[in-house]
């Protein structure tokens, strides 16, 4: 088992702590979560099929969780400086800004982001998509069709 992990992490952690690091734009933490991952597929390593898909699930969720904490860090701190209830106050995403595509992902629904950043960030393919979303090839087609439709809205109407 100990070489087959090694010859995992040689093949896989480079990538997916860039794949990270590009998802969170900090190197430290991009390396972090790919440690975590790998830290969490050796506690499920017997259960694993298919590792590389397995990693780059396990990231695509700690990154979730981070934008999701960071959005709550960041609408309270909004909250404390201006005074204002977020639920009455302005969108804090002004669309006359420039949205970045990190920005125009973050903002699809869970159920298309988790196939997007999968499939066009992490380079699996649909039918590896579709194992680890636990869904159909089918279902995740039309995820990304659906998910490549808003994207070109949101950052067509952001220009």
């Amino acid at each position: 088992m100990e070489q087959t992990v090694h010859e995992v992490y040689l093949a896989h952690f480079g990538a997916l702590a860039g794949w990270a690091t590009h998802l969170v734009g900090d190197p430290d933490l991009g390396h972090d979560m790919a440690t975590d991952a790998f830290v969490r597929l050796l506690a499920h390593w017997e259960r694993v099929e298919q590792p590389r898909p397995w990693l780059y699930t396990t990231v695509a969720n700690l990154v979730k969780d981070h934008w999701r904490k960071r959005g709550r860090e960041r609408a309270a701190y909004q909250r404390e400086a201006s005074g204002v209830d977020p639920d009455g106050a302005a969108p804090s995403h002004d669309l006359a800004q420039r949205v970045s595509v990190r920005d125009a992902v973050e903002s699809l629904p869970e159920r298309l982001r988790a196939a997007v950043l999968l499939h066009y960030f992490g380079d699996l393919t649909v039918a590896q998509v579709a194992r680890s979303l636990g869904k159909a090839e089918g279902t995740v087609k039309s995820d990304l069709f659906e998910a490549r439709a808003r994207l070109a809205r949101t950052l067509e109407s952001a220009r």
